[in-house]
């Protein structure tokens, strides 16, 4: 009988397709950035004292930059996940 001396090629290292890119990475972390940066900025503006209302809670930081900026962030994120870099 013949023996089989075929010899077997190993790829070193191992080679895995990812289905995110290094940019895509980037760009959610840009977005996770954003939205942290919004949660900090509606952060605060309550009393200290429960039986005193305090308006600071509705100013235009908290009830419009940031709501929007977290939005932003989302988007984003979206488009950071569905971005093409291949």
């Amino acid at each position: 009988m013949a023996k089989n001396t075929k010899k077997v090629k190993q790829n070193n290292p191992i080679k895995v397709d990812a289905a995110l890119g290094k940019k895509n990475f980037y760009i959610l972390g840009i977005s996770v950035i954003l939205v942290i940066l919004g949660f900090a900025l509606m952060a605060g503006g309550g009393s200290k004292d429960p039986n005193v209302f305090s308006w600071a809670i509705f100013s235009t930081r908290r009830i419009i930059i940031a709501p929007l900026t977290v939005i932003v962030g989302f988007a984003i994120g979206i488009y950071g996940i569905l971005y093409n870099s291949k």
